[in-house]
């Protein structure tokens, strides 16, 4: 995607404004975003509103400002791409420049548009009405709700626009299927990279299946105590997410299977590699950050299956890449 198709140009006069339903979604994407900056903007003035009393985010305040400053900025950059994504400058604009956030927004908001659901529904059907909320004090039940709703809203509104976008600007290089692609779209370099992400995948991979299946390895007593429905879906979802990032990555640089279609793997290699290395990359963050009780600290095996998440789903995202520059250079 580094380099622009070009398109045909305009007839003088031709009106190239965004139709009906890019302009519902772009309302929808920005509507979404305003329970979140708003909660955001209060919390950064001090308010705690949805904070409960106890709450350990009212321990570090000074960490709790600059971690909200940090996603009102996030959440104001996914305003700026809904309207990048229906405007007429939008479609000139650099395709590295545009891909990289939106790579970013599809790894943060995937795992919550699928894991949030599948927490209520699993709460709903096992009857446990707490699975889908921290067991100790940090956030009121509401601002779940509010905010990951959002989050869902803003994945679908944005997800779909960049979609529409997509296939008009890059529509061409992603037609037909993996047994027809041209050798030249998966040299030595893409392969390696696909190689490499799969090996380094095999620690994370091994952890969340032992921890999904009720193994207790390198989790501290704290999380052991407080494992719920929602680590066990949890765990499974990154798990899966692992597994079809792998896969589908390899089927695209392999070009196997070759009834296969493209858009298709390209868009399951390209989601799941974003949820893999950017939730890996946050958790690995978080992790990192001081906490002086010994208790909440995360071990160093978790740590590493952060580490081996971030890791995989970079490199596997860089074979994506290269296979998308290579494959624009031949259309």
């Amino acid at each position: 995607m580094t380099q622009t198709a070009h398109l045909p140009a305009p007839a003088p006069g031709a009106d190239r404004r965004p139709g009906t339903l890019r302009r519902v979604l772009r309302v929808l994407a920005i509507l979404a975003c305003l329970p979140y900056i708003s909660l955001k903007v209060v919390w950064v003035a001090g308010g705690e509103i949805g904070i409960p009393a106890g709450s350990v985010l009212l321990e570090h305040r000074q960490m709790m400002l600059i971690a909200n400053a940090v996603s009102v900025v996030a959440d104001v950059l996914v305003v700026v791409l809904a309207l990048l994504l229906t405007q007429d400058w939008g479609r000139r604009f650099p395709a590295w420049l545009l891909a990289l956030p939106m790579w970013a927004a599809t790894g943060l908001l995937t795992p919550i548009m699928t894991g949030y659901p599948a927490q209520l529904a699993v709460a709903l059907v096992t009857g446990d009405e707490e699975a889908a909320t921290p067991s100790e004090p940090f956030l009121d039940d509401w601002v779940f709700a509010v905010v990951y709703g959002g989050f869902i809203l803003q994945g679908l509104s944005l997800g779909a626009l960049f979609a529409l976008y997509a296939r008009d600007r890059w529509g061409h290089i992603w037609r037909g299927r993996l047994g027809e692609l041209p050798a030249r779209t998966s040299g030595p370099g893409a392969r390696a990279l696909a190689l490499a992400g799969a090996v380094v995948a095999l620690l994370p991979a091994s952890l969340h299946l032992l921890w999904v299946t009720g193994s207790t390895t390198g989790l501290s007593a704290r999380r052991i105590a407080e494992r719920d429905s929602d680590f066990y879906v949890l765990e499974a979802e990154r798990l899966a997410f692992l597994l079809v990032a792998v896969a589908f990555t390899l089927f695209l640089v392999l070009r196997r299977p070759a009834r296969l279609r493209m858009r298709t793997t390209l868009a399951l290699a390209w989601t799941a590699s974003a949820a893999v290395g950017c939730w890996g990359a946050y958790l690995s963050l978080v992790a990192l950050l001081p906490d002086p009780d010994p208790a909440k600290r995360v071990p160093e095996l978790v740590q590493l299956s952060y580490a081996g998440e971030m890791i995989t789903g970079f490199l596997l995202a860089a074979c994506v890449a290269l296979f998308l520059r290579r494959r624009s250079a031949g259309a």
